[in-house]
C-alpha cells in the first residue's frame, strides 16, 4: 500500500525574497568581519611559540574568501602574480588539507633560507627515513 501526499507549492512572496536577499548579505558581511578577525588574530599569535597561528589565519581566510567576490577576486589576482608564495596557502584551503606534506616542505624551506648548506639536516634526514624504508621492503 503507497500512500503519497501531495503538498501544495510553497510560493515566496517578493517580501520573502527580499527579507531572503537582505539575511543572505547580512551573514556574509558578519561571517567575513569573523574571519577578518581571526585572520588579525592569527597574526597577532603567530609569533608566540606554537602553531596556533597558522591554523586561526588558515580559518579565517577560508571564512572571507568563501564569503567576499571581492576578497577572492584579489586572492586570485595575487595568485597569478606570486604563485609559489600562495602555494601552500591554497593546499590547505582545500576541502581536504594536505597538513603534513605542506608543513613538511615549509620546513624544507625555511632550512634552506635560514641557514648554510652544511649546517642543513631535514633534507638529510628525509633521505636517510627513504633509504631506511627501501632497506626494508627490500
Amino acid at each position: 500500500m503507497n500512500l503519497a501526499l501531495a503538498m501544495p507549492p510553497v510560493r515566496f512572496s517578493a517580501a520573502d525574497e527580499l527579507a531572503r536577499e537582505l539575511l543572505g548579505r547580512i551573514s556574509r558581511v558578519v561571517l567575513v568581519a569573523i574571519g577578518l578577525v581571526l585572520v588579525v588574530a592569527g597574526f597577532l599569535i603567530a609569533p608566540l611559540p606554537g602553531p596556533l597561528g597558522v591554523p586561526l589565519t588558515v580559518g579565517g581566510l577560508m571564512l572571507v574568501l568563501r564569503n567576499s567576490f571581492r576578497a577572492r577576486k584579489q586572492f586570485v589576482r595575487f595568485q597569478h602574480a606570486h604563485p609559489k608564495l600562495l602555494f601552500p596557502l591554497r593546499r590547505l584551503l582545500r576541502r581536504e588539507p594536505e597538513v603534513m606534506p605542506v608543513a613538511w616542505q615549509q620546513v624544507l624551506r625555511m632550512e634552506k633560507l635560514v641557514l648554510p648548506r652544511r649546517w642543513r639536516v631535514a633534507k638529510r634526514w628525509r633521505q636517510s627515513l627513504k633509504r631506511q624504508s627501501f632497506k626494508q621492503r627490500s
